[in-house]
């Protein structure tokens, strides 16, 4: 048998990464406008590089659209980064709720991540490679986020969760899912009635796990008191 061959490095340098973002901006909008048959060429011709250069940072359109997807959800996982350190030591857990509903919701209405989800879905059943990148790079992580900000909330004894898992899907549920519904048929929530789903989303979420009033006791998995 023969020594499997190994990709060479991507390109790099200051010069490299200037093609590289220029690669992942103009694979955004082409994937956005004609869908994954969109050729490589045809990226390669609106990011301005060769095709060659495309494949030297990415070595198939499948990676490339992972990169786009990675670099579209970026912001929105530094959101709530940024959300979680800023609450880090607070008390107000209403507070750090509405503010964690409100950086999720904003970051599930931008335009290019609805786009991006949409053509996801659209494609699933030929790619289904696509649902996994997406999720990975998208979902996983707000999910991963905010079990982090509700069990920091549980170790200073502002939540009690019986299960984490559970509580960051109802979480979901009752702020972002709505908008991703609407947006997955082209339309959107007004805005009154968007910012009374997260306020009376969160007064929900925190009349089951608020530990002014605890819920009766159910099941004990994937506890999260801070543990």
């Amino acid at each position: 048998m023969g020594t499997a061959r190994t990709r060479p490095a991507p390109p790099s340098g200051a010069r490299a990464e200037r093609s590289r973002h220029a690669i992942v901006t103009a694979a955004r909008a082409v994937f956005i406008a004609e869908g994954f048959d969109a050729g490589m060429d045809r990226i390669a011709a609106a990011a301005g590089v060769s095709k060659v250069t495309v494949y030297n940072h990415f070595s198939s359109k499948e990676d490339l659209f992972t990169e786009v997807i990675g670099e579209a959800m970026g912001a929105a996982h530094a959101t709530m980064a940024q959300v979680r350190s800023e609450l880090a030591d607070t008390d107000d857990v209403r507070d750090a709720l509405l503010r964690a509903a409100r950086a999720l919701v904003t970051a599930a209405t931008d335009p290019t991540r609805l786009a991006l989800r949409n053509l996801v879905t659209t494609e699933l059943r030929r790619f289904p490679d696509l649902g996994h990148a997406y999720h990975a790079q998208g979902p996983a992580q707000s999910a991963v986020a905010m079990g982090e900000l509700l069990t920091d909330l549980c170790a200073r004894g502002h939540l009690t969760v019986p299960d984490l898992e559970v509580a960051v899907v109802q979480f979901f549920g009752l702020t972002i899912y709505p908008h991703l519904i609407t947006g997955s048929i082209g339309s959107d929530l007004p805005p009154d009635l968007a910012d009374r789903l997260v306020t009376d989303g969160v007064e929900t979420f925190l009349s089951r796990y608020g530990t002014a009033s605890p819920p009766p006791a159910r099941s004990t998995r994937t506890a999260a008191r801070g543990s």
